[in-house]
């Protein structure tokens, strides 16, 4: 566990709540005799294009944010390091700035994507939840919005049954214009079958009820690293 681990979320043994105190501020006593906090770290994912649409640049954030912990807490240290990152790079800000400034949970998930991108994928279908997307024999499907969503619904409730009327009340909003109709769902799963070429079969008919999917060696399911998908059971 790291220390920011330790800080976001302290263990019951960390912090013990007495019926005497009125605040929820923990004792010096109350804290692990091993280790004890000494600072934080914040990480802020801005660059300066968003800065500036906001009004204000990167150097007169850092010295508002020292001067508000000047006066909240003035015998504290500070230090502040701009990430930089090449022209173009991609991904969400935060995310770079907690890789560029060494944060060790951002190095742990960037060496595991690696390690993960280098599995042998040259058969077989990945379905990749957390990056939206379909691996079909290594090389990355062509497939639509939907036709992802209406094979995700179905893997994450692998085993069970699926009846028509749940995939389009689930996968389509009643205000939308193309609301299929139970049995026009039927078109949805033959597109989506076609792009799966010889795996097809990983999407099964139940005849007279709907589609189920169940555990199939030749298939790869990816939750990604981190929090799983809200739509995960």
């Amino acid at each position: 566990m790291s220390n920011t681990t330790l800080l976001e979320r302290p263990s019951v043994s960390a912090v013990r709540t007495s019926p005497a105190r009125s605040d929820e501020e923990p004792l010096a006593a109350d804290l692990p005799a091993v280790r004890s906090p000494r600072g934080f770290a914040l990480y802020v994912g801005l660059d300066e294009i968003k800065a500036a649409e906001a009004g204000v640049s990167l150097p007169l954030l850092v010295d508002a944010l020292r001067r508000t912990l000047a006066e909240l807490a003035p015998g504290a240290e500070t230090h502040a390091t701009v990430a930089l990152a090449p022209h173009g790079s991609g991904g969400r800000d935060l995310d770079v700035v907690r890789l560029a400034l060494q944060e060790p949970g951002a190095i742990a998930r960037t060496k595991a994507a690696a390690e993960e991108e280098t599995v042998d994928e040259e058969g077989g279908v990945v379905v990749d939840i957390s990056r939206k997307r379909v691996l079909i024999d290594g090389e990355s499907a062509a497939f639509t919005y939907k036709e992802f969503e209406l094979l995700q619904y179905l893997v994450l409730r692998e085993g069970r049954t699926i009846e028509r009327s749940e995939l389009v009340s689930a996968l389509w909003q009643a205000q939308d214009d193309e609301t299929p109709g139970e049995r026009t769902i039927d078109v949805h799963v033959r597109r989506l079958r076609a792009k799966l070429g010889r795996y097809e079969d990983i999407v099964r008919t139940v005849r007279g009820i709907g589609y189920r999917f169940d555990r199939h060696a030749d298939v790869v399911i990816r939750y990604g690293h981190g929090t799983p998908s809200p739509d995960r059971f």
